[in-house]
Parts: structure tokens; sequence; C-alpha cells
């Protein structure tokens, strides 16, 4: 073979080739397809995100959406990659749409929502807490706050009440305000909702992160509305939902609600002996002088309480195509209390939307309405402390008694108070917002949203004529009704621009500014009727009563409120942050002069691990050292405080008595802000490869110009005027742990430990040593008290000393008040004979010395294991029924300890009084009332199956979890009433501030639940 001829050969072979080749690429060609899809990562697009197929150099970018277009064949695979989050393969197949969420690999690289936007938690300067979706949802809760408890480093959150739709009180690094409210500020997809907003509105499932603004860095941008915290709720979008068809969720659960551990009280025999004690003290007739097993012994725990239910369901559809994001869900909710009479039942819908109108203009809205109607009970748990177990339900004939034996008085018998009573609840709330999103060059933002909000309530109440206790007096007073209506109006317009630039490589530059302007009307009309002598129309027809007793109110309030604003955050090398932040707020509440105020704060971080000198190490993959000084305010004040109060004042004019008007309180129209400063320190460090992510802060915070109540000259005609006076503080540290402790094969067990401790000090009381606070009638105002130098509130009393054994003792005491052996003995602190309130000492006071949460999770395949532990450590507790249960006659029953009292020739060594030592002398407030708050509670177990969808052949299921939860199945506390979270006075009007009072306030149950999450 020659050589020209080899020549050929070789070309007519690489011809074929070529030609091979090129068949071979059309062919590629042609089975390409274009995909598009969206990147997010904890909800929220993430732009900047890299799309590659897998194997290829062919790959590109998300915008500034999260948004990608790439061509690839349908047998590749597409790689999602972004620093700091888990890299994720998908197969293209036949789709030309893919939305995928990446998860964080590195907890600081997650994105979290901020005031007015969004960031990197690598870039925050400021304290923010974060609470996901998973985590609210992981036990169901009726309202979101519930889900928060222990969640956050810094964050109180009490369970007050087990009620049905019952509220929690929250307090962010302690509380700021002792006239003020000390909640903090709700925002709900940007909507400035406030302090007081009724969270059964919300529905947890349609929420897809939660943020707590701590510090003053990130609370100032909300200026006077931030300084007691700031909670941003931010909905789920439709965005990660998948394209085509679209994406339908069905959450359901029934739960089954026990009652739990109940205070140990005297059994029926025992509180008979215990009575009749008392009666044989008082030289009375003894009212039970036959055998015990002949008199009633009824439970009215067990009476008035049982296991009842809760129903949940709710379904969601959402998805998303080229230009369009949707989210709409409708939710069911419906709960029966344990104490009968009390329940909750709600509906909820929600519709989110996103359009993308151009590539520089977007739109869209979020409408949230829910209807509740609520049973308030008509009677509460306490009610079954004052009822001895000998009071008869029934009388003779059938009817129910009315009349109590022991006191030779009329009886308010629970039961017939169910059968016979109403007091319910009807919340219509429409919550909507509308943005417009233009972009007129790359990196500029401007936007503009408008959100209004409908409130109506209505709230019936009728106490029938029928009622027992009524009809035991000789002249029955009639039923009584009532109805009151609430209606709110408001709307809040918030308006900014924001700019975003990198320049020189090393410096990037977000600069944002805006504008805020909010308006709230609401009015509230009242009307009453007495004398009502038939049950017929009940509250339905209030004419049916006495015209002479009836009574009407009607109130106005409102406020508004003008801001602006901005923030910059500027970032070099990626190293050195820092964020600066002003507002200034104009509110009507107070008078000209003083309406307005600038809240300025300054932030700056420093990513120690980016360094040179920390790259040859192994410990530390990510570390961050952030500190923040700033002002916020607090309004503090209801509207119209700064100007004079009427009041109804009648007069007499020719004889005839006419009614009138004079002024109840006086003006101050020099009322201002509450302001609070506050500093903090902080370091962020994620260890050994992301295993453990820790966050340890230290804050400082100062209110002052406290608004109160001061005594004034009574030649003024008042004797008091609200003032700005004195000042108090709070400060503590704050420390959270997150570790991956396994993960091997198909199991891993992951950890979460938060530790909060918050020491709160009042330091002025403008010139005051302390001020008296009456948080009970009976007991009077000298229990609770403000004091300089101490916490808000104190709790104050005599020193208990036991019993007084002999009457050698009393004559040797030098006690020259009134005294019995075997009577309650107080300790006489100044020797004067007697005991006032200059014997009192601090018995205690409710701020916890440490709150704490730890979550364990275990997964195995296809299960899932949690628990979760929370509780506090050093709070006291006030039991507002040790007055009638421990130290008062046996008219009352008592708790199951004074069996073991005090009893002559019996146990004269006891340190427990005798029965009936209350009729020797008054029982002041004393350290026997305070009791230990520390508890640990077990507050939820969940077990969960993951269904494999897959392989049981579930066509068109993504996925499906069974689940078994209990919620606050264990307490250990040592509190007589059982539940030290428990609180009197809730969250609004004294319970501001008198945290930690207990008189038997309705319990949180255990709860069973098994539910279902299915998702198509």
């Amino acid at each position: 073979m020659n050589l020209k001829t080899t020549v050929n050969r070789a070309a007519g072979i690489r011809q074929a080739l070529v030609g091979a080749f090129m068949i071979l690429f059309c062919v590629a060609m042609s089975s390409a397809q274009s995909v598009k899809g969206t990147v997010t990562a904890d909800g929220q697009p993430l732009p900047g995100a890299t799309v590659v197929v897998k194997g290829t150099t062919t790959g590109t970018s998300t915008d500034f959406d999260g948004n990608y277009t790439i061509n690839a064949d349908a047998n590749s695979t597409l790689v999602f990659s972004y620093v700091g989050y888990a890299s994720k393969e998908v197969v293209v197949g036949s789709q030309t749409e893919i939305n995928v969420e990446l998860e964080a690999d590195n907890a600081l690289d997650e994105v979290v929502v901020i005031g007015y936007g969004t960031q990197r938690k690598s870039d925050l300067t400021g304290s923010v807490s974060s609470v996901s979706a998973e985590d609210l949802t992981v036990v169901p809760v009726a309202r979101v706050d519930q889900a928060l408890q222990g969640r956050a480093t810094g964050v109180q959150v009490t369970q007050v009440s087990g009620a049905p739709g019952a509220g929690t009180v929250i307090r962010v690094r302690g509380g700021n305000s002792i006239t003020g409210s000390n909640e903090p500020l709700w925002v709900i997809d940007g909507i400035v909702v406030g302090t007081n907003f009724n969270l059964n509105n919300i529905n947890s499932n349609d929420i897809q992160s939660i943020e707590i603004l701590k510090d003053a860095s990130s609370i100032a941008i909300y200026g006077s509305r931030g300084a007691n915290g700031v909670v941003l709720v931010t909905t789920k979008s439709g965005r990660g939902a998948g394209t085509g068809k679209p994406q339908v969720s069905v959450n359901v659960y029934t739960s089954s609600q026990m009652v739990p551990e109940l205070p140990h009280m005297l059994t029926q025999e025992e509180q008979i002996e215990y009575t009749n004690e008392d009666a044989t003290f008082r030289n009375t007739a003894i009212p039970f002088p036959n055998d015990p097993s002949t008199y009633p012994d009824n439970d009215w725990f067990d009476l008035i309480m049982g296991t009842s239910p809760i129903y949940s369901a709710d379904v969601s559809i959402s998805g998303s195509t080229d230009n369009l994001n949707y989210y709409n869900s409708i939710s069911y909710f419906n709960q029966d209390g344990i104490v009968k009479s009390s329940g909750l039942e709600r509906f909820i819908f929600r519709s989110n939307l996103d359009y993308t109108l151009s590539d520089k203009l977007k739109a869209g809205f979020r409408v949230n309405y829910s209807r509740i109607n609520q049973d308030n009970g008509v009677v509460g748990f306490g009610n079954a402390f004052g009822t001895l177990r000998t009071q008869p339900i029934f009388n003779d004939d059938g009817t129910y008694n009315g009349f109590n034996d022991v006191i030779g008085a009329p009886f308010n018998n629970p039961l017939a108070a169910i059968e016979l009573n109403t007091n319910e609840t009807f919340t219509n709330n429409l919550l909507a917002t509308a943005y417009l999103e233009y972009s007129p060059v790359k990196n500029l933002v401007i936007r503009s949203t408008f959100s209004p909000e409908f409130n109506n309530i209505k709230q019936n109440r009728f106490n029938s004529s029928q009622l027992p206790g009524l009809l035991a007096t000789d002249v029955p007073d009639g039923g009584e009704a009532s109805v009151r209506s609430v209606a709110s109006t408001g709307w809040n317009n918030e308006n900014t621009i924001q700019y975003t630039t990198d320049f020189n490589e090393d410096h990037s530059l977000v600069a944002l500014a805006g504008a805020s302007f909010q308006k709230v009307s609401v009015e509230t009309a009242i009307a009453r009727a007495f004398g009502i002598t038939s049950d017929a129309t009940g509250f339905n027809n209030l004419g049916f009563s006495d015209p002479a007793r009836a009574n009407i109110e009607s109130d106005y309030d409102g406020f508004q409120i003008a801001s602006f604003f901005g923030r910059i955050n500027y970032t070099f090398k990626d190293k050195y942050l820092l964020t600066l932040v002003g507002r200034t707020d104009g509110s009507s509440r107070f008078a000209p002069g003083n309406k307005y105020e600038f809240y300025p704060s300054i932030a700056g971080a420093w990513k120690v691990s980016e360094e040179p000198f920390m790259q040859n190490q192994n410990v530390f993959q990510d570390l961050k050292l952030r500190a923040s000084w700033g002002k916020s305010g607090n309004q503090a004040i209801e509207a119209y405080r700064t100007l004079g109060l009427l009041t109804e004042a009648n007069t007499t004019l020719g004889g005839t008595e006419l009614p009138g008007l004079t002024i109840g309180r006086p003006a101050n129209p020099n009322l201002q802000w509450e302001t609070t400063s506050s500093y903090d320190i902080a370091l962020e460090a994620s260890l050994f490869g992301g295993k453990i992510f820790t966050e340890f802060n230290y804050y400082y915070k100062k209110t002052n110009d406290l608004l109160l109540d001061v005594t004034i000259p009574r030649q003024t005609g008042f004797t008091s005027q609200l003032q700005n006076v004195g000042s108090l503080e709070n400060k503590g540290w704050e420390l959270m742990v997150n570790s991956t402790n396994i993960n091997k094969g198909d199991f891993t067990w992951g950890s979460t430990v938060t530790l909060s401790s918050n020491e709160n000090k009042i330091l002025d009381l403008g010139g005051a040593e302390f001020i008296d606070v009456t948080v009970d009638e009976i007991l009077g105002s000298d229990n609770t008290r403000l004091i300089v130098g101490e916490s808000v509130p104190t709790f104050t009393g005599a020193r208990y000393l036991g019993t007084w054994k002999s009457q050698a003792e009393i004559d040797a005491s030098g006690f020259t008040g009134p005294a019995t052996v075997g009577g309650a003995r107080f300790e006489d602190i100044n020797g004067d004979g007697i005991i006032s309130t200059e014997d009192y000492v601090v018995a205690g006071d409710p701020t916890p010395d440490l709150i704490f949460g730890v979550e364990n999770n275990f997964s195995y395949k296809n299960w899932d294991l949690s628990f979760y532990f929370q509780g506090t450590v050093g709070n006291e507790v006030f039991n507002l029924l040790m007055r009638n249960n421990y130290f008062a006659r046996g008219e009352a029953t008592k708790f199951g300890d004074i069996a073991d009292r005090w009893i002559q020739g019996v146990n004269e060594t006891s340190d427990i009084p005798r029965a009936g030592t209350d009729t020797v002398g008054g029982i002041p407030p004393n350290t026997e009332y305070i009791e230990d708050g520390s508890h640990l509670r077990l507050r939820s177990v969940r077990l969960a199956y993951n269904v494999p969808v897959d392989s049981w052949g579930l066509n068109g299921v993504k996925n499906a979890t069974i689940y078994f939860s209990g919620s606050n199945l264990l307490l250990l506390s040592s509190t007589r009433l059982i539940d030290p979270e428990a609180s009197r006075f809730g969250r609004t009007g004294l319970g501001n501030i008198a945290q930690g009072y207990l008189s038997g306030q309705y319990p949180n149950p255990r709860i069973l639940t098994l539910g279902l999450n299915v998702t198509f």
C-alpha cells in the first residue's frame, strides 16, 4: 500500500468520524431542553446560586430573585450550590421547570428576615433569633406564640393560662417599662400589627419563618415601636413549591386534652375535721356533727373539668409559573377546653400572590381573613378552690342547690352556671397588604405597600335569672346581660427605596431609606341590663329588664404615627461589617413639642475566621465578633393621656339633682417617650466543620423617663399625675449551642440548648424609695412594691416564723398584738410589739435567674423522634390562695399540707397554724405566700414516620408523614398550685408588671395528638 492510498483512506476515516460526531451532536442538541426555575433558602430567593450541568462546564447563576435558565439534556443532572449550603442534585428528565430549596450547611449562612429586608446570618451585625417553620409545626399549637417557648435565647415566653385561645406573656431581654406595655412589636409580612394583636387570627402552618429582633441595631429600624423587641413573621409563598400542576398540602390532626396533675387538697373527711375544729375554736355551732359518710363528697375539680378534644385541618395550594408565585390555604380549628363551658372554633383563609409584571415591575398581595367563635367560660378553675366537697349539687327535689349551710349564704353552683349562663365572643379580622415594587435601574428597588386591617368583635354575656343562688334569696334579683361591640380599623403605608452596589472589589454597600405612616381607630359600645326575669331571649333583647338600672357606655380611641428611617450596611473585604440606622417617629399620643423623637444605632462585626492567621486551623469554620449600641423608644401611654379626663359628677340645682362633668385627672402636656439605650456584644462560631454552632450575647439596657403616677399636692385638686420620672435597667447574657452529635449512615442525632439570664433592677422612682402596687383588694396594696435597687415587681410581706408553741413564748416575745397558741407567728423586726408594713421584708420576685430549653432530634431511616424540655430557675411566685386555703376559716377548702397542722395535744410542734387562727388577728401578706417558681417541663415529644411514597407505590404523592406527639406530659414543680407559669393578671393592665401571681388559673392540659401531613 503506497503512501497516497494510505493518506486517502485516513482522510476518509476522518470524514466519517466527523460526520458521525456531527450526527451525534445534532441528536444531543435535539434532546436538549430549556430548564428554568427558582433557587430558594429558608423560604427566600437565593441570588447568585450556581446551577451546573453535572460533568460539564455548562452553568449559570441565579438572578436577584433566585431565578435561572439553562439548557440541559433529559438525561443530565443539574447541580445546585451556594456557599454555606449543602449542594443538591436533580435529574432533569422531562421537567422544564425545577425549583429547589437549599438547606444551610453552616448556620452562619442561613438567610434571615430583618426589618425591611433579608440578610445572611453571617452578615448580621445585630442580634436576631430565628425560628423555622419546622420548629413551629413539630408539635401542633393553637397560637404561634406558644411555639416560641424556649426556642430563642433572651426571650421569655410564659403560658399564663391553658384556656383555649389564651395568649402568652413575652419578654425580650426583660421588661423596660412599668406603666407601658412590655410586649414585643409584631410585624406580619411587613405589616406592623402592634403589641396586642390577637395571634389566634394567624394559622401557624401558614408561617415560613419567625425572626426575633433583640438588640438596638436590629430594632432601631422600628424606632419608638421596638424597645421591647420585634417579632417578624413571614408567611409562605409559592417559591419552591414546584411548577406545572399546583402543590397541594393537607395537614390534619386530632388531640385529646387531659386534666393535668391537680393541687393536693384535704380529703372530705379531713376537711370536715378542720371545719369543725375551726368552729369549736370560734365557739360557734359545729357544721358537721354527724359521721362524715353521711355528707356529700363531691370532687368539684372533677365535676367542672374533663378530657376534651381538639380537631384541626388545613389545606394549602401553592405553586409558581414564569411570572407568578402563589400560596392559598384554608384552615379549621376546634378546641373544647378541659374546663367545661370553654372552647374555641376558628376558620382562617389566606391568599398570598406575587406577580412579575415586567423585568422592572412586580406586584403582589397578602390577605388573611379569620373568624373566631370563643366560649370564654362561665366558671373558672378557681371555683373548685372555694367550694367544699360537702356542698350538695342538688336539692332533694332534684333542682340545683344554691345555698351554703356552712356560711349561711347563697352559693354560686358551678354546674348550674355551666348549664344556664353564656359568655361568648365572636371576632372577624381581615389583615391584608398590597405592594408594588419597581426597579428602574440595576440594583435599585423602590417598594410601596398599603396594609389595611379591619377588626370586629362582639361579646355576649348572660347570667340567668334561674341561678339557684338567686332563687335561694327571698327577693330574687333577676338575670343580667350585656353586649359589647368593638370595631377597629387601621391602615399602614410603608415606602422604601434600596440601592445595592459593589465597588473596587473590596467594598459592598446596601442603603435603605423609607417613610412609614399608620392610623388606627377603635370604637367601643357596651350595653348592660339588669333585673331580667325571663331567660327566653337572653342577651338578644336587653329591653326585657329594669330600665332604671340599665347602663350604656361608649368609647373612642385612636392614634397616628409618622416615621422616617434609613439604614446603611457596609462591608469591606467581606470581613468588616458596619451598620448605621436612624429613625424619627412622630406620635399623636404626645402634645406638641414632644411628638417627635429620633432613634439612632450603630453596629459593627468582624469575621475573624476570614483573616489570614485563621486559615491554617481546623477548629473554627466561621468565627464572628459583633457589637452594637443604640436607642429605641416606647410610647408607653394610651391615647389622650396628656389631656385632662372628664368624669361624671352630678350636682344639685334648685333642689334637683342634675348630671354634670368634672375634670377627673390632671393634664400633663410635658409627657414624652420612654427611651431605652442598649449595648450588645456577641460572639458567633461554627466549629469542627459546622458540627457545632454557638452564639453568646451579653447586653445592657437602661430605660429613662419612665412614665409613673407621681403624688402631687392635694391643693391641685388631685392626688397624682402621670409624669416622666425614674429609670430602670436590664442586663444579662444568652447562650445558644446547636450541635450535630452523630451523622452516620441512616442515623443522625442533633441537639439544641438555649440558656438565658436577665437581671432587672429599678434605678430611680422620681425620688421615692418605693411605690406600693395593689394586686388584690383583700390583701391590700402592701404585698407588692416597686423598690429602688430591686426587680420589677418585688414580693413583700412579714417573715413567717411558724406557730406560737406556748403562752409563755408569747409573753416572753414582747408581742402585744393578738396572738394565740398554735396561731401564726411573724417576725416583729422593729420590736414595737405589732406587725405592720415596717416589718415587711423582700420575699422574692418573679424574674428567673435562668431560662433554659433543651431539644434533641433523632432520625433513623424513615423515623424521626424529638423531645423538648424547657423551664426556669430562681424565680418566685406569689400564691394568692394561701390566705383562704391555708390561714383562713374552715369555710373554704384547704391545701393538703394543712392535715399536719398544729392540734392541741396531738401535734403541738407543727409550724402549720391551727384551725381558726385568722380570727385572732389579721393574717398579713407573708413569706409563706411566696413559693419557688423554678420548674422543668417536658414541653413536647414527637414520633414521626416519613412514608416511603415511592416504594409504597403512592403515585402523585410527594411526601407523607404520620406522627404522634405529646405536650406538657411532665411538670416538675414545688408550688402548691402545681403550674408556676400561670398568672392571674395575664399580659395586659396590671399584668404588665405583676407577673408570678397565682390564684387558681386555668391549668395547661396534657395533650396527646395523632396527625397526618401529606403533600401532592
